[in-house]
């Protein structure tokens, strides 16, 4: 689901990846979804079609859609030397 920055609010589980689009918008996954992808490169990208109800983008004609792979090693190595970066901490 896609919402306006500062309609979501992100809690202490949830873990940033990184920035999408021109706006630079975080990007955030859930604690649980984070233990089960974490070793998967994971895009998101625009496509025609119906998105989610309450998703930003459901009145545009589009929809997300993730393309994921798995890291190769060297990869996987790198990132086991990034702490994942969760959300506030209240």
């Amino acid at each position: 689901m896609c919402f306006p920055v500062g309609d979501f609010r992100i809690g202490s589980s949830d873990v940033f990846l990184g920035h999408v689009g021109a706006t630079r918008t975080p990007f955030y996954i859930g604690g649980a979804q984070f233990e089960y992808w974490q070793h998967t490169h994971l895009t998101i990208d625009v496509v025609p079609g119906r998105g989610g109800g309450f998703s930003l983008e459901a009145p545009e004609g589009v929809r997300f859609i993730t393309v994921s792979r798995l890291f190769t090693d060297e990869e996987a190595r790198d990132l086991a030397q990034i702490p994942a970066l969760r959300g506030p901490q209240d």
